[in-house]
């Protein structure tokens, strides 16, 4: 038994959660769930991000406290968070003087003793969409690229991290994968990066101007700002800065950081060298994901092109909507998002995939032995699969030994790649291999044709929907990260239990609803 310890970044609450904010949950979603069935305890931590100019102009602008906004809006994450099936083990709030203000203070402190803190003034362009100092060149004709918008010019006297300190070891932690950046491509970006002069940033921001913030210790004239604030959450949560560090001590580092490329610079740069700085270890991996692009654009609140998970959730439901994201959009790449795909995959892969593969077994089972099964002898497994089902959407490199059972395989070849492909966090390959299974089942089906076998050989027959369904509660457990409702279902329809997966002695057929009922017309398989 080991330990596992996952984050989300923490969202700002300036707006409505979305689509991304849906995406990053589900993966690490299925990354803690897989641990979890590992045997490794786990921590799954998410939260939100309530501090800063944009979360108070919003409440302005909507005529309620910033205080009030906040809450509002942070129960909508939550709220999005259950509907999705987030098996988060806490959320944690920048706004929470009890958890997290603790954490915020004593990473202060300690940085302070370091001597990587000092105050300065400072002049230049502040970007409001980053909460961020900006340069020249991070503008594209006079505008922040990513949220389209003139930075403001600000001169003020704010307490400064020495930054550039730490640029040089954090490129060697990098460069040795002592700090692993995934995918490999962001690790260059920011090895890219680091060649530059890399300039000492503002921690705080005067209190007179932000009020709304952890007080900077001792000097209540500022305010402990962005960065600063928001990073630390990562210990907060653990308990670190409290009377009670026991979680803090059990789980940290993190095993992975996972966030979206938009904020690499801040997880990759700037909070290696503040945990430098205090004498923390540094996360064991920080893995960027892609974004989900609306019509070849990157999703933002402040563009205003995001898509609502409610709207797809509404007609086809959680698992599918989790199912879509996690299949078609490349974890660590950019993918699109558009109705018409997501209705092309719920037809193809699930109501006329897995879903008409498990009401069509269970169909047979019911029709011609009255809905029991009795497992077989393991010689009455050793069906040999002909050319059909030996070529049904299996690689060169996944096919069928001459003589070898749908069991040996199934442990030899999606068993173990799967779970290769999990420790790699490789999740859409992941569920991938789980999918062409299916295919191959559904292949295993036709090849055999067990509808027309009951009647030649009824023992034989009953050899091969055993070998589909057992094979479908089996495979189940690989599908539970990802779908755990429909996981469950399966394991229900077959009349076996979670825990009797790999060796059940019946398989008895209840009645059940179809897993995802067809939104279009279309005829059934025999």
């Amino acid at each position: 038994m080991g330990k596992f310890y996952i984050t989300t970044p923490i969202y700002y609450v300036n707006a409505e959660p979305h689509l991304g904010h849906a995406y990053t949950g589900i993966a690490a979603d299925v990354l803690a769930r897989w641990h979890r069935e590992q045997g490794d305890q786990t921590f799954f931590l998410t939260g939100t991000d309530e501090h800063g100019v944009k979360n108070v102009r919003s409440a302005q602008a909507v005529g309620k406290t910033t205080e009030e906004f906040v809450k509002i809006q942070r129960e909508k994450f939550q709220a999005l968070y259950h509907t999705i099936g987030i098996s988060n083990d806490a959320f944690i709030y920048t706004a929470d003087q009890e958890k997290h203000w603790p954490g915020v203070i004593k990473l202060w402190q300690k940085l302070t003793e370091a001597g990587d803190l000092y105050k300065d003034i400072y002049k230049g362009m502040y970007c409001v969409g980053h909460e961020a100092f900006i340069t020249e060149k991070d503008l594209v004709n006079g505008v922040c690229p990513d949220h389209n918008q003139k930075p403001e010019v600000i001169e003020e006297e704010n307490y400064f991290f020495q930054l550039s300190k730490y640029a040089g070891r954090i490129r060697e932690l990098i460069e040795k994968d002592e700090f692993v950046i995934a995918p490999v491509a962001r690790k260059n970006e920011v090895l890219s990066f680091l060649k530059n002069d890399i300039a000492d940033i503002s921690f705080s921001r005067p209190s007179k101007d932000i009020p709304w913030g952890v007080p900077v210790p001792g000097d209540p004239e500022h305010t402990v700002y962005v960065w600063a604030d928001a990073l630390p959450n990562y210990l907060s949560a653990l308990g670190y800065g409290s009377s009670d560090e026991t979680a803090f001590q059990k789980f940290w580092p993190a095993d992975i950081h996972l966030i979206g490329k938009d904020i690499l610079r801040f997880h990759a740069v700037i909070w290696p060298a503040m945990l430098l700085s205090v004498g923390l270890p540094l996360p064991k991996k920080l893995f960027v994901h892609g974004m989900i692009l609306s019509d070849g654009k990157k999703m933002s609140k402040t563009i205003g092109n995001v898509i609502h998970p409610d709207e797809i959730i509404s007609e086809y439901g959680v698992e599918a909507f989790r199912y879509f994201l996690m299949r078609e959009i490349p974890f660590g790449e950019d993918g699109d998002f558009t109705k018409t795909r997501f209705s092309e995959v719920y037809e193809g892969n699930l109501a006329h995939g897995l879903g008409n593969l498990v009401s069509r077994t269970s169909a047979m089972i019911t029709k011609s032995f009255n809905g029991t099964l009795t497992r077989p002898s393991e010689d009455a497994l050793v069906l040999v699969p002909t050319k059909r089902v030996l070529h049904h959407e299996v690689s060169a490199k996944k096919v069928f030994l001459e003589g070898e059972n749908l069991s040996s395989y199934f442990v030899r070849e999606v068993a173990v790649e799967f779970d290769r492909a999990m420790k790699e966090h490789r999740l859409t390959e992941a569920l991938t291999i789980v999918s062409q299974f299916y295919g191959l089942l559904d292949g295993y089906i036709q090849d055999y044709e067990p509808y027309k076998l009951v009647k030649l050989n009824q023992e034989q027959a009953g050899h091969v929907l055993w070998n589909v369904a057992w094979h479908l509660v089996r495979s189940s457990a690989l599908l539970a990260p990802f779908m755990p409702e429909t996981a469950k279902h399966i394991c229900d329809i077959f009349g076996v239990s979670t825990g009797e997966r790999e060796n059940p002695a019946f398989i008895k057929i209840s009645a059940s609803s179809a897993l995802f009922p067809s939104k279009k017309k279309h005829e059934q398989k025999p």
